[in-house]
């Protein structure tokens, strides 16, 4: 829908998009199908990107998210599968395993790992072998 910054009080905003998704949870209980309704602002002109467009850019976004850095912290940490409820200790754990992400990347960067993975490299780093690196 095309709207004025003024109508939305959105500075900026000239298009909101509402995007219907259906969501079917798989496994041993699956229950029946969901739908949740996701709305997005932008900036673009109703001229500037047609519907098909919009919806790339909205898919392209998520799936970076999922395959990138999320994606990353499930399979490395397990995030998914964390017990943690609190938000703000959440938020910490989030930081602290994106932290070992960018050590293990940088060290990959650098020739100082040749593990296949970040979960391999925690395994096999200690505390004293850490601040070694870090004192390097």
């Amino acid at each position: 829908m095309t709207v004025s910054p003024e109508e939305i009080g959105l500075c900026g905003c000239w298009q909101v998009i509402a995007v219907r998704r259906e969501r079917v949870e798989l496994g041993r209980k699956a229950q029946p199908p969901s739908d949740a309704i996701g709305y997005y602002a932008t900036s673009l002109g109703a001229a500037q990107r047609n519907d098909a467009e919009l919806i790339q850019a909205i898919r392209d976004h998520w799936s970076a998210i999922e395959n990138g850095a999320h994606h990353r912290r499930d399979v490395s940490f397990g995030e998914d599968a964390c017990g943690v409820s609190q938000r703000g200790a959440a938020q910490v754990l989030a930081c602290l395993r994106n932290l070992a992400l960018g050590v293990y990347e940088l060290a990959r960067e650098r020739g100082r790992t040749h593990a296949p993975s970040a979960s391999s490299r925690c395994r096999q780093m200690t505390f004293a072998a850490a601040l070694a690196e870090f004192q390097r």
